[in-house]
């Protein structure tokens, strides 16, 4: 029988095996993470989805090397998630879009390269390059508080991009955002993913969300955060909103639920 927490990709890019991390607070440890085992192949866009405080960050900033496991292993492209940061293995968006209010959108983007210290006409290039992709070409010498919500996370998704990382980690970047921005963000983030073909990571609390999106869709449980199911999707990767609506779509949103309630009643 094929184990459900392993990628159908081939080798995985990201390799979680017994993984557990446990906070130490004044109220006593909080057991964040518990023998979690996961690997996520090449190309694939896997969402985390689960209630509050059941582990879904935790596990990207591990992945990300902003925290670290008490016990167990993770690798990222076969190097420790340190290693891999050093190596600018991946973009990171964060749930706000952190822009800095008093550089342009172009100077927003083009920060970590400024960092990395790429020449001042590859970053020019690869900040008009990156976007064009997220559609802000024209966008450039505008300020973070002269756009909407929607169009500061596609500015901080372009960031995120500028290096070129093969690995996309996004910690619900649309959550704060109203219904049809979000629809919208949706539809752009598959076609930029289709069109760059990156690794992505994605945490949400949208059950409709995780289904549009995913490949394959990890339901976790209440704390300590555990893996409850596994679910690959058999939706074609050319995905209009209206499939939604459809009986595949439906079955699967029906799967998710069931695993959040069960994760809720194994709590």
């Amino acid at each position: 029988m094929k184990d459900l927490n392993t990628s159908q990709t081939g080798a995985p890019v990201i390799a979680a095996k017994d993984l557990n991390l446990t906070f130490q607070t004044n109220d006593g440890p909080v057991h964040a993470l518990k023998d979690v085992t996961l690997d996520i192949g090449k190309g694939e866009f896997v969402s985390f989805i689960g209630p509050s405080g059941c582990g879904k960050t935790t596990f990207l900033r591990t992945i990300a090397d902003l925290e670290q496991p008490t016990s167990g292993a993770i690798t990222v492209n076969d190097l420790t998630p340190d290693a891999a940061r050093r190596a600018r293995a991946y973009g990171y968006v964060f749930q706000a879009a952190g822009l800095y209010p008093w550089r342009t959108i172009a100077g927003n983007v083009k920060l970590p390269l400024e960092i990395m210290g790429y020449s001042k006409s590859e970053q020019d290039q690869r900040v008009k390059n990156v976007l064009e992709l997220v559609e802000l070409a024209g966008f450039e010498r505008k300020f973070p508080w002269q756009l909407s919500g929607g169009m500061q996370q596609r500015a901080s998704i372009a960031r995120a991009l500028a290096f070129d990382a093969d690995i996309l980690l996004m910690d619900e970047p649309f959550g704060a955002l109203d219904e049809i921005v979000r629809d919208r963000l949706n539809e752009q983030l598959l076609e930029l993913w289709a069109r760059t073909q990156k690794t992505i990571c994605f945490v949400t609390h949208s059950i409709p969300e995780a289904v549009y999106l995913s490949t394959r869709i990890v339901v976790m449980s209440p704390r300590p955060g555990r893996i409850t199911d596994v679910i690959d999707s058999p939706l074609p990767r050319q995905r209009p909103l209206d499939i939604r609506d459809t009986p595949e779509f439906i079955d699967i949103a029906h799967r998710v639920r069931e695993g959040l309630r069960a994760g809720h009643l194994d709590d």
